[in-house]
């Protein structure tokens, strides 16, 4: 919600692009207190996860599934770390990110886990490629 905020998406998806990823899936949500209780639901026992699905429910998101050669690992690069404040300029969440909560993006760390979150948001009508297909 923070990057739909701050008016970045665009920029965002210029930044993907130009790190050579494509984009195969892409919407805006704003998601309802059940859908992001549910993406996040492997943080149900951590202290943040109730702010987490606050601050998600907040305003739009902007959802994308991307495809290319280390998808995952060039993505989480590009993003650079969770801690905004720690990220450098030139990364997502360096250029648009806050803090560690409101840090513009997130991302898959694994490719099955890439999997599950990509079906999560989308079906195959929705999707350049099948989410089986994906890497």
């Amino acid at each position: 919600p923070d990057a739909v905020e701050k008016n970045a998406a665009g920029a965002i998806l210029k930044a993907i692009q130009d790190k050579g990823l494509r984009v195969i899936g892409l919407k805006m949500l704003h998601l309802s207190e059940q859908q992001a209780r549910g993406f996040y639901a492997v943080h149900k026992a951590r202290p943040f996860y109730a702010d987490l699905v606050k601050f998600m429910t907040s305003g739009p998101v902007v959802v994308v599934a991307l495809e290319g050669d280390g998808a995952i690992a060039r993505w989480r690069e590009l993003m650079g770390p969770t801690d905004s404040t720690k990220a450098p300029k030139g990364t997502i969440r360096g250029d648009w990110g806050t803090d560690v909560e409101r840090n513009a993006a997130h991302g898959s760390d694994a490719a099955e886990t890439a999997r599950v979150e990509i079906a999560y948001w989308f079906n195959a009508t929705e999707m350049q490629a099948p989410v089986e297909a994906l890497p």
